[in-house]
């Protein structure tokens, strides 16, 4: 499953854990991002991995857009419900 995220200026992908695995990608803007016990700052390019069951979020440090892949697909998701605030 692939989903677009728009992020505004500080807004909080908030710290979170699900069982799929994970890859984002950063289309634009930067953010902090943290995986487990580790931080990292990101910018358009850059990407991060998580695995089943590791918190996980973001901060926007700027205006941006991630682009999330998950397996399995977020059944939460396809309901409406999302763990985020994209500040939209």
């Amino acid at each position: 499953m692939l989903v677009r995220v728009e992020f505004r200026k500080g807004a909080v992908g908030v710290i979170h854990h699900h069982p799929h695995r994970q890859v984002t990608y950063v289309v634009r803007g930067s953010f902090d991002a943290e995986v487990g016990n580790e931080k990292q700052r990101l910018a358009a390019g850059d990407c991060f991995f998580v695995t089943a069951d590791v918190p996980h979020g973001v901060v926007a440090l700027e205006d941006g857009t991630l682009i999330d892949v998950f397996t399995p697909a977020r059944e939460d998701f396809l309901r409406g419900i999302a763990p985020t605030q994209a500040g939209e």
